[in-house]
């Protein structure tokens, strides 16, 4: 019989040391596993905040060239180097939106890809390739923001970030624009 207790003292240490093994291995896998997700979910965000930043910088680009070319504004530089300006906007978000399509899921990448299409309807309407009313440049921005929101909440989703971006507060808010002319009496 004492050898045969040996030999259960010795199978028990052995499957304990096993088990131990084990579950250190599973669990440093599930750690590696954790902080892959937790990187790629961190250039994710860092791809995100920026292709939206080049969105908004085509935009404010694209608005003030529209202001100088319909003589809304009046400003020292002229529109040549304001379309040079609004350029490079574009070509920064065109670079931004490439890094957003290598690390999107699906619903992301066709967020990016429709504000894309309404951020170029504002460059186009901005250095006259397309024709239209102030009312109707008003409602390519309208179209712009809502598509950033859309971006938003598709951004909000991938990266498990909880809570609602599209409440009845926040999407009731319309944008905030200047009165026309013709509206202020000038």
């Amino acid at each position: 019989m004492d050898i045969l207790g040996q030999l259960v003292t010795i199978a028990a240490v052995l499957l304990g040391a096993i088990t131990t093994h084990v579950t250190n291995h599973l669990m440093e896998r599930q750690r590696k596993r954790d902080a892959l997700l937790t990187r790629w979910d961190e250039k994710k965000l860092d791809s995100y905040a920026e292709y939206i930043d080049k969105v908004r910088t085509c935009i404010y680009a694209a608005v003030l060239l529209y202001e100088v070319h319909n003589n809304m504004r009046a400003i020292e530089r002229g529109e040549h180097e304001l379309t040079l300006e609004l350029a490079e906007a574009e070509g920064g978000r065109a670079r931004s939106f490439e890094r957003v399509m290598l690390l999107a899921e699906d619903g992301v990448i066709e967020a990016a890809h429709k504000l894309n299409a309404a951020s170029l309807a504002i460059d186009w309407r901005a250095r006259g390739a397309t024709q239209g009313t102030l009312e109707e440049w008003r409602e390519l921005h309208k179209v712009a923001f809502a598509a950033i929101n859309g971006f938003h909440e598709a951004a909000r989703d991938d990266l498990g970030v909880n809570g609602k971006f599209h409440g009845d507060q926040h999407s009731s808010k319309d944008l905030i624009l200047p009165g026309s002319r013709r509206d202020e009496g000038v």
